[in-house]
């Protein structure tokens, strides 16, 4: 699987026999220099370039071209050789473009032999820059690794080689682009577009150009049985697969999970074909990338065009998809894609403007003659500046992204139909009972640390393919002010809310609900589906009761698995309800016994896929008593959270995403109104 990187990010590389390939809209100049343990460029001798294209371990290209290849042998570099930097630059003297920001953006992949992609970047972000480093291949602790750089130098080759510390940096950037002059008459224009690199994986930059391109992005997974909608990125934002930051959370979002939280990866996480690249010197607008797709085109926008070099105005339901549902659904699962691929460049630049500065620290302070008097301290506040402006500029890209998603947020949330929007969406002042199902079901909402302000809906396909556990005790970032018996309400609440909107979205008779609530102590909570009349019955109470319900609902899995199986699916019993069956445990293990236990894990296991799904309503400590045996029922459910919690990750990413659940604003009967139209839907059906 091919690594996407991000700026900064690294990806272990598993052979040592390499190419690297480069692809740009105009003719560029592609180099290496090797460097020491330091990172430090010996002498003129230490860099390939067109001039001198071979050094033991590696050769370069002799002349400018739109596509590169670049062989590299690690076995075979000398052992003092501890990096090896690729670098490409504008060809001085040419009548070219001078500066990247005119050129589409360069897109370089290191693969194996056979033409395997290991690890992909493309260098996003650059404007001045004539040169930049692209890529680094490094040895640490005997294993070589590739990082993402994108380091633009505006003052070009020269500026770049002596900020590696060569001395003849100067005179060296003369002589390489007279070089490149001599067989510039040789020089590869850029080729035409080809069906196989159209409809290539590739991550390269493109003007927004259509209905179907909005904020940033590269798409995350897709949802169970579907394959993602794929996406561009968000202006500034490079992207890709990369490991997880920060904390590791607990729990992983299904694939089914839209802001799915995902499904692949690259994450990296699913890649949109990208337009191809402009012709040489053709600006091309940065600022508000498009997503790409394979679905359906979307309707034209209802938006009026932007204005040129302004980002493209957000339009809900402008992803592809064959209905409006479909595509707000894909839509919310971009905006997801989008936040976690900024926030991760994000997190990457500030990641690599820490290491910059502690190697500029250390080789300043590995000289005895600057650890004392003013040099040490010049170039220890050097250091500090430069770390600031790297962080001052992601942060800014960030910000700018982040402005888009808002921007984004503010028309979709409206536009968004009962099943994905909150409760306190007007839409459900509305509401009318379906008859159809919908694809997906909003369990509440995700955020980022950097980005409190902008909540992306957590959609989760339908049916449900996992159970759900409301985890009613304490632990991780829940609120310090709730006691125990406090989460339980709270829990339990949401519970509540989630099966009122799962009853809500089913059209008449094809959801049942059942409750367990072996001690009674959930009466005042459930008031709203008892009182409505739309459970199944009253709530399982006492062992005998909950011992009843169980082996149902048990059997009901059996028949259906057996009819399924059996290629039978009209032999089961008269008068069987084929409604999806939701079973809501409060309070467990109380009630339960050992046989009660066996037959609850029976149902998380095999019910989903016969039409059976469990909500738990439970605190795992107080189950603590059973040991490992219930290890296999907790990790079968998706964990939720009645307090906004942390727990949750995506599995391409790998960001630790806070969990909010959806609850009904303070005050309001929009739940016990819907509910009452949901019973009288019912009650109109039977008759």
């Amino acid at each position: 699987m091919t690594a996407e990187l991000v700026r900064g990010q690294n990806h272990p590389l598993p052979e040592a026999r390499l190419e690297i390939r480069v692809s740009a809209g105009t003719p560029i100049v592609a180099g290496v220099t090797l460097g020491d343990e330091g990172g430090r460029i010996q002498g003129v001798e230490w860099v390939a370039h067109p001039g001198a294209p071979t050094l033991p371990g590696v050769e370069v290209p002799r002349q400018a071209a739109a596509d590169h290849r670049l062989a590299v042998d690690l076995d075979a570099l000398a052992s003092s050789v501890h990096r090896v930097t690729v670098l490409l630059a504008l060809p001085s003297g040419s009548g070219g473009p001078a500066r990247f920001g005119a050129v589409a953006a360069p897109f370089v992949a290191v693969t194996g032999l056979d033409g395997t992609e290991v690890a992909s970047y493309t260098i996003t972000d650059l404007e001045p820059e004539s040169a930049v480093i692209a890529l680094e291949l490094y040895r640490r602790q005997g294993v070589w690794k590739v990082r993402a750089v994108g380091q633009g130098y505006a003052g070009g080759l020269a500026e770049l080689l002596a900020d590696q510390g060569l001395p003849q940096a100067q005179q060296l950037a003369g002589g390489i682009h007279e070089a490149v002059l001599q067989g510039l008459a040789r020089s590869v224009a850029a080729p035409p577009p080809r069906v196989a690199d159209a409809d290539r994986p590739r991550r390269t930059a493109a003007p927004a150009q259509g209905p179907d391109q909005t904020h940033g992005g590269s798409a995350p997974q897709g949802l169970p049985g579907t394959t993602p909608p794929q996406q561009g990125h968000t202006p500034g934002s490079p992207y890709g697969a990369t490991p997880p930051y920060g904390s590791s959370p607990d729990a992983t979002l299904p694939d089914h999970a839209s802001p799915q939280l995902g499904g692949p990866a690259p994450a990296d996480p699913s890649a949109g074909t990208q337009p191809a690249a402009s012709t040489s010197g053709a600006p091309v607008n940065y600022s508000h990338p498009g997503r790409q797709t394979t679905a359906p085109p979307p309707p034209p926008p209802t938006a009026p065009p932007a204005r040129p070099g302004e980002p493209a105005r957000p339009v809900a339901g402008d992803a592809t998809g064959w209905s409006m549902e479909e595509r707000l659904y894909n839509q919310v699962w971009g905006m997801f894609e989008d936040l976690a691929r900024t926030t991760a460049a994000y997190r990457s630049a500030v990641d690599f403007a820490e290491s910059r500065m502690e190697q500029e620290l250390d080789k300043a302070l590995s000289d005895p003659r600057s650890r004392i008097g003013g040099q040490g301290d010049a170039v220890r506040e050097a250091a500090r500046a430069k770390h600031a402006q790297l962080v001052d500029r992601a942060r800014e890209a960030l910000d700018r992204d982040l402005a888009q998603l808002r921007a984004e947020a503010e028309v979709v949330e409206p536009a968004l139909p009962p099943a994905f929007a909150s409760w306190d969406n007007p839409v459900w002042h509305g509401y009318r009972v379906p008859m159809e199902i919908p694809m997906a079901l909003r369990l509440g909402d995700l955020r980022l640390p950097e980005s409190e302000d902008v909540r992306i809906p957590m959609l989760v396909r339908l049916p449900l393919e996992r159970g759900l556990w409301i985890d009613s005790g304490r632990s991780g970032s829940r609120d310090s002010l709730a006691d125990s018996d406090e989460l339980r309400r709270r829990a339990l609440d949401t519970a509540v809310a989630l099966a009122a909107r799962l009853l809500a979205v089913y059209p008449p008779g094809e959801f049942t609900v059942h409750v367990v609530d072996a001690a009674g102590a959930g009466v005042s909570a459930l008031a709203p589906l008892v009182g409505a009349g739309v459970l199944a019955g009253p709530p399982a109470a006492g062992a005998a009761g909950v011992s009843d319900l169980l082996g149902r609902l048990t059997q009901r899995v059996d028949l259906v698995q057996m009819a399924v199986r059996g290629g039978a699916a009209d032999a089961l019993p008269p008068g069987f309800d084929t409604a999806e069956q939701l079973l809501i445990v409060n309070d467990f293990p109380h009630g339960f016994d050992d046989r009660a236990v066996t037959q609850l894990r029976y149902l998380a296991d095999e019910g989903p896929a016969f039409g059976v799904h469990l909500m738990m309503v439970a605190d795992r400590e107080e189950a603590a008593a059973y040991g490992p045996l219930l290890d296999p029922l907790w990790r079968s459910l998706m964990r939720l959270t009645p307090t906004p919690d942390d727990h949750l990750a995506d599995p391409w990413v790998g960001h630790a995403w806070t969990y909010e659940p959806s609850n009904i604003p303070p005050g309001s009967r929009v739940m016990q109104d819907v509910l009452a139209r949901v019973a009288e839907a019912r009650r109109s059906w039977n008759r």
